[in-house]
């Protein structure tokens, strides 16, 4: 058996589709038996208004493993938005996740030990686009959940890249303010 993993965390950019597509999941891995289900059990329980939290399926009643929780970063109030995060994204995210243990990143013989709480990111602006393409929506938000499992169980970005590229980054938020585009 591979060594236990108590919690690791990991995020993920993925962007090259229309506007509001992109793909930006924060996800923490962990054993069920630790903080990370403790946690897992503790979200599932809690819903919150606006912010549902539910598992990742494949389809009705085919979840996957690890256990993965999605939580929305937005606050949901469009069905329109519901009916996009909780298929398209969630399906998305679910692939993800076998892709993530097809590839090995994860262990597939801890998957029915570990737990995902992966809180998901998709732009409030999807609503209004015309003609959504759900398979662009797909594949970024596949991809972003593969991309921040394996960064997440890498370690990645290490410190050591983090100390030295620290003063070449700027957060893209940050410059637009200064630009005075904020």
């Amino acid at each position: 058996m591979s060594e236990k993993i108590i919690m690791r965390t990991g995020e993920a950019l993925v962007v090259g589709g229309p506007p509001g597509t992109a793909a930006e999941p924060e996800v923490v891995i962990g054993a069920l038996d630790g903080p990370v289900g403790t946690a897992l059990a503790t979200l599932t329980g809690d819903q919150v208004k606006g912010h549902s939290r539910v598992f990742a399926l494949l389809n009705t009643d085919i979840m996957v493993r690890p256990a993965t929780l999605c939580v929305s970063k937005v606050t949901v109030e469009d069905p329109r938005y519901t009916n996009i995060l909780m298929g398209t994204v969630q399906f998305a995210i679910a692939n993800g996740v076998l892709d993530a243990v097809r590839e090995g990143i994860l262990p597939k013989d801890q998957v029915n030990d570990l737990g995902i709480i992966c809180s998901v990111w998709l732009a409030p602006t999807i609503v209004d686009v015309e003609n959504l393409d759900h398979k662009v929506l797909f594949d970024i938000h596949r991809e972003g959940m593969k991309k921040a499992i394996a960064k997440a169980m890498r370690n990645e970005p290490s410190i050591d890249w983090l100390l030295e590229n620290q003063d070449q980054i700027v957060h893209k938020y940050y410059q637009m303010g200064l630009d005075g585009k904020i």
